[in-house]
């Protein structure tokens, strides 16, 4: 194993700004100046990562490096390593070729301790790899929310092995933390703020998604499942979150799943199978604290995109043992909004937990679903409404005693690599950004 660092050019920018008084004196004779570090940064670390072999650790200097292009990595077993999330900053503000921070192809990879700033596309996307550990790197789009930034902050789809920790994600266009089509993840300890999504599980089988602080982004914690994708999703636990005022407005692109959510969602189940919401910290989300609903009411439904095999129903969901607080009191849509007003008043509030009460007909055993498959919820003083949507809204209902029942609950998700306890973490510190 060798390990690769910066330290050179760190000192070269530290003796920049130190003799940036005699520069002026240097231009005026006609001599030439210092190179810009930023672009010896650049060249240095294109050429280590073309050049990598498995087991390099790649060590980053403190400090701010303009990059005007993406960068990738294809080689197995390698570790990008930073001085810290807001000590090592690689920022794409003035990128004019690719669209993505880093895209890595590779398995058995790390990258820790660093900042993506500003990319044209995703931040940080890992495709296909197995054995990927992302751990404190914070991925932004500086000038706050907007449609314009990039889709996905953290991205690793259609992988195995998968911890995502102590991350910061802030102004995507669709979602800061994002895993989709993957297995074995774990989702522990990280921040997501102003994006559309804060943290989305799609189409991955074996997730657990816990000790996060997700807040200020349209829906706060979506677990989804998509058609046309190579894998249906299901076993996922949310647990131990603190999900709270997600009420940004949606900024998405049209035409995109998550330009369909709801400003004002806390946690969001479409059409995934086998979910737990436990002891999570839910509150202010102005549409609803929680939401389960079919891909039929989702917004995007389209038949001519829906594979013959998808199965669009969310079943198998069991909500227990969560705090809630607020949330319901301005639903974005216009009707929720009237639905909200008729049903409670100009001062009332939708229940914690709103649900489209679409479910497969085929599957009805004496008018009910069997219980494996129902939504449960064993949540005391937690209310629901099922706002009927497969019988054109004829009989909306506030009556939780159909749901007064107990799944099996799922096992948790084991990283053979992962040594670190599974308690909570401090979460005033994570609030503050400093877990």
């Amino acid at each position: 194993m060798k390990t690769i660092t910066y330290t050179g050019l760190a000192l070269a920018a530290v003796l920049m700004a130190a003799c940036s008084k005699d520069r002026s004196a240097v231009e005026d004779a006609g001599q030439s100046v210092t190179a810009d570090p930023s672009a010896a940064f650049q060249k240095q670390l294109l050429k280590q990562l073309i050049s990598a072999r498995p087991g390099d650790v790649i060590e980053l200097p403190a400090g701010n490096f303009q990059l005007n292009r993406s960068l990738s990595l294809n080689v197995d077993g390698v570790t990008i390593r930073g001085a810290g999330m807001d000590e090592t900053v690689l920022s794409f503000r003035e990128q004019i070729q690719g669209a993505e921070g880093l895209l890595v192809n590779a398995s058995d990879f790390t990258i820790e301790n660093l900042a993506i700033e500003d990319t044209i596309g995703d931040a940080l996307k890992v495709n296909e790899g197995r054995n990927i550990v992302i751990r404190n790197v914070r991925v932004e789009w500086t000038n706050g929310p907007a449609t314009e930034n990039g889709a996905y902050g953290i991205y690793p789809v259609q992988t195995e092995n998968t911890l995502l920790e102590g991350n910061v994600a802030i102004g995507a266009s669709d979602a800061g933390i994002y895993v989709g089509q993957s297995r074995n993840v774990i989702v522990r300890n990280n921040r997501a703020e102003y994006n559309v999504a804060g943290i989305e599980i799609e189409n991955t089988i074996g997730a657990d998604v816990y000790n996060n602080i997700a807040t200020n982004n349209t829906g706060g914690i979506l677990v989804f499942n998509m058609p046309n994708l190579p894998q249906p999703g299901h076993s996922t636990r949310v647990f131990d979150n603190r999900v709270f005022a997600n009420n940004t407005v949606n900024f998405g692109h049209e035409g995109t799943p998550v330009a369909a959510v709801p400003a004002g969602s806390g946690i969001v189940i479409n059409s995934n199978d086998n979910v737990e919401i436990f002891n999570n910290e839910i509150a202010d989300n102005d549409t609803a604290n929680i939401i389960v609903s079919s891909y039929y009411t989702a917004g995007y439904y389209s038949d001519k995109s829906t594979q013959e095999a998808f199965d669009p129903y969310p079943e198998g969901i069991f909500i227990y043992d969560n705090q809630f607080t607020g949330g319901g009191t301005s639903p974005d849509h216009i009707e929720l909004k009237a639905l909200k007003l008729a049903r409670f008043g100009l001062g009332g509030s939708l229940p914690d937990i709103l649900w489209d009460g679409v479910v497969n007909s085929e599957k009805l055993v004496d008018g009910a679903l069997p219980e494996s498959l129902r939504l449960c919820i064993d949540n005391t003083d937690a209310g629901i409404i099922n706002i009927d949507a497969s019988n054109d809204f004829k009989n909306i209902s506030t009556d939780i005693a159909p749901h007064k029942c107990a799944l099996k609950k799922l096992p948790r998700v084991v990283l053979e690599f992962d040594q670190r306890d599974s308690g909570k973490t401090d979460m005033a510190k994570l609030e503050a950004g400093d877990a």
